[in-house]
């Protein structure tokens, strides 16, 4: 099985549509579990 050399320009489009996937994604999560959170705070007096 043969390792093929892939374009330069193809590993950089490729980062860059999973940036552009991944940090909205990551922001959701985060913003999400961080109001989960609040769910299990104790009441305030």
């Amino acid at each position: 099985m043969a390792i093929e050399k892939t374009d330069p320009s193809l590993t950089v489009k490729l980062l860059l549509a999973w940036l552009w996937v991944g940090i909205p994604l990551a922001w959701g999560v985060w913003v999400t579990l961080n109001n989960a959170l609040k769910l299990f705070q104790p009441p305030a007096a």
